[in-house]
């Protein structure tokens, strides 16, 4: 495994990131795995060398956390081996103050992840997602306060508009108040819409981008006529059904060729991609499966040619912008 800083900041975090949005309750989604199910898989991440573990408190509307939070004690000694992310703004219940980016709620959300994770702080607190029915300035000095309050080291944002990340970080220098210091954005062979605006963006700003679905949602993981196949979507994923169509195939095929060529799984092929990008820090990888864990850690070890590389990439068509909601 290899470590890097993220973004501008002093903190180590480890090449891939493993997402717990898998781990937790199979009432909120069927493919989520209980606790001694998710067990085996975030051993073989400790064991792998992932020091970088994602969460939020709307998976499994808290049990998430709460896994995370059990399995991480477990297998680290300290809690200062691991880095530990969650995020706010999702709505945990249908009460009115129980949602979006209010200092309310992001006071209460604080509180409650902490309760949940069994730890004093969290390294990365993450807004999921834009809040336009909350004024940015209320946001921003919420955040800033929960970090002064030592309950979350840094600050991130997740899929958004570059102008309203651009906003955010302007209005934090405004008020003197902590900045942002990562974006979880969707990024994939498949779906590049960030290179055009949100990541050149980052890297002039320092910011780290830690990429959510980097295989698409599986689709990058298996050639086209497999898809389908597992439990995720094997009843439909009306959210991918909108990110990706057709058109995308050629993009996987490629990945199958250059795979075949080297002898790899696809997976691997398509996160050595991602990490070449001059812009990523860690892409954050979910699993269900010890071996989809250790595909993301073969990954980092792999070059490519740029040869491969402009292979990869030829086939991509532009897509709208999805993933902000």
């Amino acid at each position: 495994m290899e470590y890097t800083r993220l973004g501008s900041t002093g903190l180590q975090v480890s090449r891939v990131c493993l997402g717990m949005m898998s781990y937790g309750s199979s009432s909120w989604r069927d493919w989520v795995l209980d606790i001694d199910a998710a067990r085996p898989q975030v051993r073989v991440a400790v064991e792998g060398g992932i020091t970088f573990y994602d969460t939020a408190d709307v998976y499994s509307l808290g049990v998430s956390e709460e896994v995370t939070g059990t399995l991480l004690t477990e297998f680290f000694p300290r809690r200062e081996d691991y880095v530990l992310a969650t995020k706010v703004r999702s709505p945990m219940s249908d009460r009115p103050n129980d949602a979006g980016l209010s200092r309310k709620h992001i006071m209460a959300s604080i509180d409650a992840s902490l309760r949940r994770l069994g730890t004093d702080y969290v390294d990365l607190y993450q807004i999921h997602r834009w809040d336009p029915e909350t004024p940015i300035e209320e946001t921003m000095e919420a955040l800033h306060d929960v970090v002064k309050a030592g309950k979350a080291r840094y600050i991130g944002a997740s899929s958004m508009y570059a102008w309203q990340f651009a906003k955010a970080q302007f209005t934090a220098d405004l008020g003197g108040w902590t900045r942002f210091v990562a974006m979880q954005d969707h990024y994939n062979l498949i779906y590049r819409e960030e290179e055009r605006e949100m990541h050149p963006q980052c890297l002039d700003q320092g910011v780290g981008v830690i990429p959510w679905s980097p295989l698409a949602r599986g689709r990058l993981a298996r050639v086209p006529d497999q898809h389908g196949t597992t439990t995720r979507s094997s009843g439909g994923d009306p959210i991918a059904d909108r990110m990706y169509n057709e058109s995308d195939e050629a993009v996987v095929h490629a990945v199958a060729d250059v795979a075949k060529a080297r002898d790899l799984p696809l997976a691997q092929v398509a996160l050595a991609w991602m990490l070449h990008k001059e812009a990523i820090t860690a892409p954050i990888v979910g699993a269900t499966k010890p071996g989809h864990i250790e595909d993301a850690v073969a990954a980092v070890d792999i070059e490519l040619s740029d040869e491969e590389i402009a292979a990869l990439e030829a086939p991509y068509v532009p897509h709208p912008v999805l993933g902000h909601q």
